[in-house]
């Protein structure tokens, strides 16, 4: 429970990715921003957490499989991140790409406007690495393939037709979920 809500257990959460849980050692990991921006960046996992403030919301992720959690999740908001960056004015997708070789894209705008985050925690506890260590992003009101997890690379782009790992096998590229999620 948190201010009142009752959660999820992070139990109830089901593991579903295309090569299974990735086990990323964090002494080499390094999450890459670059694309229309005024400086491309490079963090280590540390310098992500420590350099940005922390946020926590709780949000439902909903599967196309017909589950849902409800998790309290914390970490920071990509915002902040792009605004270290310095985005061109071109920008109007993110492309998140992962050290499977999962990738999915969302409106730089939705980002924004939504405060979205890049999570390290769910319910007060460290991600696990089948729930996504080091990072799992919270696409707040988009189906579960669009939170894709041990985000490693984010590009910042003007191709809003981009199509992510499901999305080019059919599914819905704007991923929300009061919508169908098949194209």
């Amino acid at each position: 429970e948190y201010e009142g809500e009752n959660l999820s257990s992070i139990n109830e959460f089901r593991e579903i990715s295309i090569r299974g849980p990735q086990h990323v050692e964090i002494s080499e990991y390094t999450l890459s921003i670059h694309g229309l921006v005024a400086k491309e960046l490079t963090y280590t996992y540390d310098q992500v957490i420590t350099e940005h403030d922390s946020y926590r919301k709780v949000v439902t992720l909903n599967c196309v499989e017909g589950w849902d959690v409800k998790l309290l999740w914390e970490g920071i908001l990509l915002a902040d991140v792009f605004k270290d960056a310095g985005l061109l004015p071109a920008a109007n997708t993110v492309i998140f790409r992962s050290v499977d070789g999962y990738s999915t894209s969302l409106p730089l705008d939705y980002i924004v406007q939504n405060d979205i985050m890049l999570a390290y925690k769910m319910n007060q506890v460290i991600l696990p690495p089948e729930r996504g260590f080091p990072f799992q992003l919270v696409a707040e009101s988009k189906w579960g393939y669009k939170w894709i997890k041990w985000v490693n690379d984010i590009e910042l782009s003007d191709d809003p037709e981009f199509r992510g790992y499901w999305e080019s096998y059919g599914y819905s590229n704007s991923g929300n979920t009061n919508e169908y999620f098949f194209d």
